[in-house]
């Protein structure tokens, strides 16, 4: 009688420690597979980032090259145009106007920005404004927006060129030469949109820069010529 009831504990006793451990096992089996499937969730997480990343990077950027209308000079940094085409196009558009610069200076910068970049898809240039008003060379002017195109084409960069009008006199017209670079060189070309622009007061913060309101129809009208080229997906 004593033996048996010994051995009875004896294997209650056993069976305990065995339960005991097993269940251990598990809780430990079960913690190893949350750390495992946490982690893995960690991992997807951090490749999905990576990849977006990646894509970001690579997508394809627009160019606003120019001078101080490109700068958006008589609105705010967040109204010009080059702001607001990327809202529309939702595409980056990078703002590369320097006011003041004449399209010598224009050419050489051009030059130095190209060449480190692979990353633009359009280039939208406008450029001329301050050899217009300063009265320098047409032929310098007409050689110099021409060479900015080359070297656009030579990175495969679709080009967008814009009219720019002669300021120095009253009935302003576009000046001639960028309809004939335009159709030399074979870009787009738009030769209105800052003819309509400086024609009207409301539209403008000075006598050669748009307002706010003439940047928001800078920037439209470029979306429309961009969309009508086929340059947008």
């Amino acid at each position: 009688m004593g033996a048996e009831f010994y051995e009875a504990n004896y294997t209650q006793v056993f069976l305990k420690v065995v339960c005991h451990t097993m269940r251990f096992q598990i809780k430990n089996l079960q913690g190893t597979l949350m750390h495992r499937g946490l982690l893995s969730l960690l991992l997807l997480i951090f490749l999905q980032i990576s990849l977006q990343g990646a894509h970001i990077s690579q997508q394809k950027k627009i160019l606003a090259f120019g001078d101080s209308i490109t700068y958006g000079y008589g609105a705010n940094p967040d109204q010009s145009y080059p702001t607001q085409l990327a809202k529309l196009t939702n595409t980056e558009v990078i703002n590369a106007g320097v006011p003041g610069e004449n399209s010598t200076q224009g050419l050489e910068r051009l030059k130095k920005l190209l060449k480190s970049r692979n990353d633009i898809k359009i280039m939208i240039l406008c450029h001329g404004a301050n050899d217009i008003l300063h009265n320098a060379s047409h032929t310098r002017l007409y050689k110099n927006i021409k060479k900015m195109i080359e070297i656009a084409k030579a990175k495969d960069i679709k080009i967008l060129l814009l009219g720019v009008v002669n300021f120095q006199i009253n009935n302003l017209q576009t000046l001639p030469l960028y309809k004939k670079i335009a159709k030399k060189e074979d870009v787009n070309y738009n030769g209105d949109i800052l003819k309509i622009i400086e024609a009207k007061p409301n539209l403008k913060s000075d006598h050669v820069h748009p307002n706010a309101e003439g940047y928001s129809v800078m920037a439209e009208t470029i979306y429309a010529s961009l969309r009508e080229a086929k340059l947008l997906k």
